[in-house]
C-alpha cells in the first residue's frame, strides 16, 4: 500500500485537480489518502497579492476557518468529505462562497451545517495557521497548494492543467512513486499557462 498525505487549500483549482487525479487513481491503485488542510492566505501573508488573485485568498482563508472548525469537531476524518463537497461547489459549479453553500457542503459531509458560521470567525486562525505550518514542515521548505506525500517523501505538486484520464493518471501515480523513491530527485519543472478548468 502507498501512504499518500495530501495538503491542500480549498481554493486553489490546481489542488483540486490533482485531489481528483488522485481520488481517481486511488480506484485502482492500493492508496490511503490522509487529507490535510494547508493556507494560501497564510502563505501569502505580507506579500503583494496581485488584485485577481486576492480574491482566491479570501477565498483561501474563510473556508480554511471551515475546515479548520470541521477537524476541531470532527477530527481527521472530516476533511476529505468536505474538502470533495466544497470542491464540487467552488471548482466544478463555480459557486459563490457563502453561508448557504457552505451549510450545504457541510450537511453533505455528515458535518453540522451550523459551521459554515465560522466563515467569518477569525477564532478559527490560529488552528488554520498550525496547519499550514505542518505541511511547511513536512515540505522541509516554504511551498503552495498541493503538497504530496508519497511513503513519507514530500514535494510541492503535481501542478495539473486538467484532470488525467485513468491510464495516464495511473502512469503519472507510478512515476510520482518511482521519484519519490529516488532520494538524489529534486525538481522537475515545466512552464504552463492560467489555472485548470472543469466540467460540471
Amino acid at each position: 500500500m502507498s501512504a499518500v498525505t495530501f495538503y491542500f487549500d480549498p481554493a486553489c483549482p490546481f489542488a483540486w485537480a490533482a485531489s481528483r487525479w488522485l481520488v481517481n487513481t486511488a480506484q485502482r491503485r492500493d492508496i490511503e489518502i490522509d487529507w490535510r488542510q494547508m493556507s494560501l492566505a497564510v502563505l501569502n501573508e505580507g506579500t503583494d497579492v496581485p488584485e485577481q488573485q486576492r480574491h482566491h485568498i479570501e477565498v483561501s482563508q474563510q473556508l480554511g476557518r471551515v475546515l479548520a472548525a470541521a477537524h476541531d469537531r470532527a477530527g481527521d476524518s472530516a476533511l476529505g468529505p468536505l474538502y470533495t463537497a466544497l470542491g464540487q461547489r467552488v471548482h466544478q459549479q463555480s459557486a459563490d462562497v457563502t453561508a448557504t453553500m457552505v451549510a450545504g457542503a457541510l450537511a453533505e459531509s455528515g458535518l453540522d451545517p451550523q459551521l459554515a458560521d465560522c466563515l467569518d470567525d477569525s477564532t478559527y486562525d490560529s488552528a488554520v495557521r498550525v496547519a499550514h505550518q505542518q505541511s511547511q514542515d513536512s515540505l522541509g521548505d516554504s511551498g503552495g497548494s498541493p503538497i504530496v506525500c508519497i511513503n513519507g517523501q514530500c514535494f510541492f505538486g503535481p501542478v495539473l492543467t486538467a484532470i488525467p484520464g485513468d491510464h495516464d493518471g495511473d502512469q503519472l501515480f507510478d512515476a510520482l512513486q518511482t521519484l519519490s523513491a529516488t532520494s538524489a530527485f529534486a525538481q522537475l519543472q515545466r512552464p504552463h499557462s492560467g489555472p485548470p478548468t472543469f466540467s460540471s
